[in-house]
């Protein structure tokens, strides 16, 4: 049986991954941070030559909603580039033939709002508040293509998902993303009976979220197909306002009242939208419909703090 490498593991992308049933076609190793220390180089060699995967997927950060990133860009920049670089040399010198790295959407330039394709990155400035993080993940993605122009053989490939949300998600108010950080608000209004549920900005930017057990299947099937391309987006084709998403989870959690909005607060860019041409053209599409994930995902938070 094959060996496969899963940085992050128990971040909410590799507990999707691990939870996957086709998972169950590799040995999985899955290192807490404690047992490897990404940002240890030498910590990370041994691991490797001690392990030999055959595989990796590096869907290990530092990773925060607009918050964190607006506070500590410092970190967030110092600590993704040296996991990055980190893990891509270790690789290449430990002869690792099969790498996933997972990037992030915030690596496409501010301006440009819809259909942003491959081809795009590194054609514009960045969104100014989470810069160092699209930075650190710029830097990974880039030694992998350098890597793989020196060494064709290498099955290394990276893949953009679009926001995610689902099972295993942080629903800490301070380091969660949009979406779970809409379910415990709402969670709370509801349990409060709150008459009213305030949102960032006035909630026209637009955003792309796909289901995270789907972008692990995503990963298991470019894992599998050496023919896949070598730089792609993963997302679902479509967006939707920020206030719709507040709207939409309003009615699975059962929360009725009224909206306001903070135009005081930071949104973002104002849309983000994947191109899923190259996506499309692999033959493969997530599942999940938003209603039916957000639901999902409102039953995992409902467990993990009952």
């Amino acid at each position: 049986m094959m060996r496969l490498l899963i940085t992050g593991a128990h971040g909410m992308v590799g507990r999707n991954l691990r939870a996957h049933p086709q998972i169950a076609r590799w040995e999985v190793l899955a290192p807490t941070r404690a047992e490897l220390d990404l940002q240890d180089d030498a910590a990370l060699r041994s691991y490797l030559a001690r392990h030999r995967p055959d595989g990796v997927v590096h869907a290990a950060g530092l990773v925060g909603g607009i918050q964190a990133n607006i506070a500590q860009p410092v970190r967030f920049l110092a600590e993704n580039a040296r996991i990055g670089l980190n893990l891509v040399l270790a690789c290449r010198a430990a002869g690792i033939g099969t790498l996933i790295n997972l990037s992030s959407s915030c690596v496409y330039p501010a301006a440009l709002g819809r259909d942003l394709s491959e081809e795009q990155i590194l054609t514009g400035a960045l969104e100014p508040t989470n810069e160092g993080y699209a930075l650190a993940k710029i830097m990974a993605m880039r030694l992998i293509e350098f890597a793989r122009r020196e060494d064709p053989a290498l099955n290394w490939r990276t893949l953009i998902p679009c926001n995610l949300y689902g099972p295993f998600d942080s629903f800490d108010p301070a380091r969660s993303h949009l979406l779970p950080a809409i379910i415990h608000k709402l969670h709370h209004a509801k349990r409060t009976r709150a008459a009213q549920v305030q949102i960032w900005g006035d909630g026209e930017a637009r955003r792309e979220f796909m289901y995270a057990p789907d972008l692990a299947d995503a990963i298991l099937r470019a894992l599998a197909d050496p023919g896949a391309p070598a730089l792609m987006n993963i997302g679902v084709g479509q967006d939707h306002a920020i206030n719709d998403y507040y709207r939409i989870a309003a009615g699975v959690i059962g929360w009725q009242g009224d909206f306001s909005h903070d135009l005081t607060k930071p949104v973002g860019m104002r849309q983000k939208l994947l191109s899923v041409a190259r996506q499309t053209q692999w033959g493969w599409s997530p599942r999940t419909a938003l209603e039916d994930g957000i639901a999902a995902t409102y039953a995992h938070y409902l467990k993990v703090t009952a």
